[in-house]
């Protein structure tokens, strides 16, 4: 009699498809190439979206609202009848799913299990609660815990370790620098190790299996980012966790690959066919330290350039809203507690700047006052993503913005090393009380191709 077993297949970045016994669930399921506006697959893959439209699932699990977790096109795919569980303290992004034609959409609590079949699927706590969460998915005698990318603290690993032994765990191996890409002149390049906690926490857990998780993506192939934003390598990975946990085996799954895991064994199981590899396989990611980033003139010119009502749209934000959106925002750090002096570069598609000189007084709208100095802050930005932040729902990932590229004064010097970079001007007034901006583009587009 043929033992029972749980096959995990990869689909790409953080989504995954288990099977036990017949039944089908999918957890974050992207099916973009690119995805979130500018991540290409890495490794490359392209995917049969005919194909897809045929796949049903049991049952769809989503981890948090990231675009990169959560997408519209994506799962516009699917079937509307899926049955979707999503971890997610908005009510904006369940109206947003039920307006795209999903008819059984149900919130996920933590620690409260939802049984599909034979697998049981309970989400855990992340350390930021109000964002993500993990999952905890058992099966034929398994036990598997997908971390997502998110951190966990230590009060919930105590309670993960409770909950082993673990023969999976799906870590998200990538650390990303995404704030740092935003001031690479001021950033402390990446050290070429692991987060010192990361072996720690998984030789708590002790799992047999470790699958380097949460990433497969690089930025547009002319990106510097692709030298900066990824610190982690694969081998470095395999090489540090196997010295960690010399019991425990390391699993590289790229898209489509399939494994089929039970009480004894990890065996290769047939791919899913409808995420095709295109070109090498076996690629790996190299990081050159803060890389040398090019001018942000010469990074705008890769985009098309704003017809005039596009451009007169970015230029009424500048003008009317920044100014007025400016007195309601909050600020992480203190530096501006103080009146400041800003600089707004916007970069057209030749490359041309035009400079905006605001006055920053804690409380009250911004004014512009292209003779105030000395300045204390500045933000250079496409004009072209900045557009895209407005109406297209662009993350902060993917603007190509850059903080502070220049040189102070030395007082001002000396205040801005204590100073957030994500406290910017333009990114408090873009995002600071903005709510799936990218799944709200995404729904008004497929409702009006329909």
């Amino acid at each position: 009699m043929t033992q029972p077993a749980l096959t995990i297949a990869r689909i790409l970045h953080a989504g995954y498809v288990f099977e036990c016994a017949g039944t089908r669930i999918a957890f974050d399921p992207i099916f973009e190439n690119p995805f979130s506006r500018n991540c290409h697959a890495f490794p490359d893959v392209r995917f049969d979206v005919a194909a897809i439209r045929q796949q049903r699932f049991d049952a769809v699990f989503i981890s948090h609202f990231h675009d990169d977790h959560c997408s519209l096109d994506s799962l516009d795919l699917l079937e509307r009848g899926t049955p979707l569980y999503i971890y997610c303290v908005f009510d904006e992004l369940f109206e947003m799913v039920k307006q795209l034609g999903f008819t059984r959409v149900t919130p996920l609590r933590l620690n409260e299990a939802v049984q599909v079949g034979p697998l049981r699927v309970t989400p855990r706590e992340a350390m930021d609660a109000q964002v993500d969460s993990m999952f905890q998915v058992q099966a034929a005698g398994q036990n598997v815990l997908n971390v997502v990318d998110s951190w966990i603290d230590d009060a919930t690993l105590a309670q993960l370790v409770a909950q082993g032994p673990w023969d999976m765990v799906l870590w998200p191996f990538q650390t990303m620098r995404e704030i740092e890409v935003l001031a690479p002149t001021r950033a402390v390049a990446a050290p070429p190790a692991l987060p010192e906690h990361w072996c720690g926490q998984l030789q708590a857990l002790a799992p047999r299996y470790v699958v380097p998780s949460s990433c497969q993506f690089r930025l547009e192939p002319w990106s510097w980012y692709n030298r900066a934003f990824f610190p982690i390598s694969y081998a470095l990975f395999a090489r540090e966790v196997a010295a960690a946990l010399p019991r425990a085996q390391v699993v590289r799954l790229d898209p489509g690959v399939a494994v089929r895991l039970d009480g004894t064994s990890l065996q290769p199981a047939p791919r899913l066919a409808w995420v095709e590899p295109v070109g090498p396989q076996d690629v790996d990611y190299a990081c050159e330290g803060n890389a040398a980033p090019p001018p942000t003139a010469q990074i705008a010119r890769q985009f098309a350039a704003l017809t005039p009502l596009q451009q007169a749209r970015v230029m009424h934000f500048c003008l009317t809203e920044l100014p007025a959106r400016y007195a309601g925002t909050d600020v992480a750090g203190d530096y501006f507690d103080v009146p400041r002096v800003w600089q707004l570069t916007l970069y057209d598609a030749a490359g041309t700047p035009t400079h905006l000189r605001y006055r920053l007084v804690p409380g009250v709208p911004a004014t512009l006052d292209d003779d105030a100095a000395p300045l204390g802050w500045s933000t250079e930005v496409p004009a072209a993503k900045l557009y895209a932040a407005l109406e297209e729902g662009e993350a902060l990932t993917s603007m190509y913005l850059r903080v502070n590229a220049m040189v102070f004064d030395a007082a001002t010097e000396r205040a801005l090393a204590d100073a957030d970079v994500v406290d910017d001007p333009l990114i408090r007034c873009l995002f600071g009380e903005t709510f799936g901006a990218y799944q709200a583009a995404q729904l008004r587009r497929l409702l009006l191709v329909r």
